[in-house]
């Protein structure tokens, strides 16, 4: 699970019932996702209303919890545990919420019946246009990129680098295995990512390892005799 999925799988649906979306709807769930990445992706975690309104400007409670249980009635958030009183938080999931291959909307289309226009190609607005060129597979290489979300641009840059070391991938288990090790280093973070990638090939490095930020230089913990290269331009041997 990640924020990129999340945050396309809304903008998916969204596209698809524009008569339904609020602007708080986004805020809200933005919100949500970005609570969840901040406690490390946990499975279940507490969500206070008032905490949330303060964050978004929401000033009436009932606003707030308007939209709050459409996102549930939809799908994207998943419900754990109901708050008893204003004292306490709802308990919450994401894992459990994340729409796939269509089954958030076909739940809004069962909460929804005769509020929205269902039949494919009825409309020629941009919004169906969006959509169809958003679920297009993303190749290049002969490398199915579609599941690596924000990564992609730097998985490319990787495959080139690797390429120019004559160490080809040769296929896409093993290249999807890259990527796994990379988001985890990463933490699931663009700039992290960026940085493990740049110091491998700032090394000529043949793989990639973790970065140890607090001392803001880059590490190979697998060879200690490796150059240390500092962001500022200095080294360490």
């Amino acid at each position: 699970m990640n924020g990129y999925e999340l945050s396309r799988n809304w903008f998916d649906w969204a596209f698809e019932n524009p008569e339904l979306v609020n602007p708080n709807h986004t805020a809200i769930y933005f919100y949500v996702i970005d609570q969840c990445n901040r406690l490390g992706w946990k499975d279940k975690f507490g969500l206070p209303s008032q905490m949330a309104m303060d964050a978004l400007g929401i000033k009436k409670h009932e606003t707030f919890i308007r939209y709050f249980n459409d996102l549930v009635a939809w799908g994207f958030i998943g419900m754990v545990q109901k708050s008893k009183n204003q004292y306490t938080a709802n308990i919450i999931t994401l894992k459990s919420a994340i729409p796939k291959k269509g089954k958030a909307l076909e739940k809004a289309i069962l909460g929804h019946t005769g509020k929205q226009t269902l039949g494919i190609g009825e409309s020629n607005s941009s919004i169906d246009k969006h959509t169809t060129l958003n679920n297009k597979p993303k190749t290049i290489q002969g490398f199915d990129f579609s599941e690596f979300g924000i990564f992609i641009p730097l998985v490319q840059k990787w495959i080139e680098y690797k390429n120019s070391r004559k160490e080809n991938y040769k296929s896409q288990v093993s290249l999807n295995a890259f990527v796994k090790i990379l988001t985890k280093y990463s933490e699931n973070k663009f700039e992290n990512a960026e940085n493990i990638i740049e110091q491998s090939m700032a090394n000529n490095w043949a793989g990639i390892f973790k970065l140890k930020p607090e001392f803001n230089k880059f590490e190979n913990q697998d060879v200690s005799t490796q150059k240390l290269t500092f962001k500022n331009g200095k080294s360490d041997n």
